[in-house]
């Protein structure tokens, strides 16, 4: 007979060497990733320091401790979707930055990278208001606006950002500018690990907690106006019936948009080319891709 089990004292000892060698292995791990945090931080300071050289930067301003948040997070969770939500005034170049964005995306070639969500996808169906007014002139005399909240289903869109954000598909609804008509469940959409949300509102109170990234493109009032006419005339809207609503709104930016600039961890240049955009938004991705790939 045996009088001492053994064969529980070396399970002790095995046990506390394994816990050593793995609180080991896990402090070199931490070690590893705030190194390859600060050397992305690095590389991305570099590519905003030669953006600044440029005549029209791509970037106004980052908040300071936006970039090494963003970058911890990406290396401690690179499965983590990230919903980044662009806004901005109308005619601002939203659109043109998201569209860029995009392009740049697509050459990394990677499976579910991105995908768009688009808030004016999202207004309310003013069709039969339109019919009943008999032009865009009398809809906007009886005081009805696109230009606040109230005219887009922000409820439905925040719905629809948080259940990609959690690895659902979503259907989401299409928006006609010339009859302002809405056709629910449109267009399916599958989630991804970026989340481009573009639109006036996507900054607003009500929404704005399920962005990770908050973007505000800026763009001159002198500039707004001309891009405002130009695309107004392509939706239907000319003469005074445009006068109307650019009124209504210049209003509703002084009240609902300009302010959400303080929100923002980004502020983009409106007035940048699409190349440089694309160009830029390129370099980036190419960066982090690198470092992350030659730290396997």
């Amino acid at each position: 007979m045996c009088g001492r089990d053994w064969s529980s004292d070396v399970c002790s000892s095995d046990l506390g060497i394994g816990m050593e060698d793995s609180q080991i292995t896990k402090d070199n791990e931490n070690v590893e990733k705030t190194a390859l945090i600060f050397k992305i931080v690095e590389s991305l300071n570099k590519i905003l320091r030669e953006d600044q050289m440029q005549k029209q930067p791509l970037f106004l301003s980052i908040n300071e401790q936006f970039l090494l948040k963003l970058v911890t997070g990406i290396v401690k969770n690179p499965q983590k979707s990230y919903v980044i939500g662009i806004t901005g005034e109308s005619a601002s170049g939203k659109t043109t930055l998201v569209n860029n964005a995009a392009k740049a995306l697509q050459k990394d070639n990677k499976e579910n990278l991105f995908t768009t969500v688009s808030c004016d996808h999202y207004y309310y169906d003013a069709s039969e208001e339109l019919k009943r007014a008999g032009s865009y002139e009398n809809l906007f005399m009886t005081g009805f606006s696109f230009d606040t909240p109230e005219a887009i289903n922000l409820p439905l869109m925040k719905a629809h950002l948080t259940s990609l954000k959690c690895g659902c598909s979503i259907k989401c609804p299409q928006y006609n500018y010339v009859t302002c008509e809405s056709v629910p469940d449109k267009e399916e959409k599958n989630p991804a690990l970026i989340i481009l949300n573009e639109g006036l509102f996507v900054l607003n109170p009500d929404v704005m907690d399920v962005d990770d990234i908050k973007v505000y493109v800026f763009a001159p009032f002198s500039v707004i106006r001309e891009r405002w006419y130009a695309r107004a005339a392509t939706r239907g809207k000319t003469g005074n019936a445009a006068d109307l609503q650019f009124e209504n709104v210049n209003q509703a930016a002084q009240v609902y948009i300009r302010p959400t600039m303080q929100h923002a961890d980004i502020v983009i240049n409106g007035l940048t080319t699409a190349e440089y955009i694309e160009e830029v938004i390129e370099k980036i991705i190419h960066t982090i891709n690198d470092i992350l790939h030659l730290n396997k």
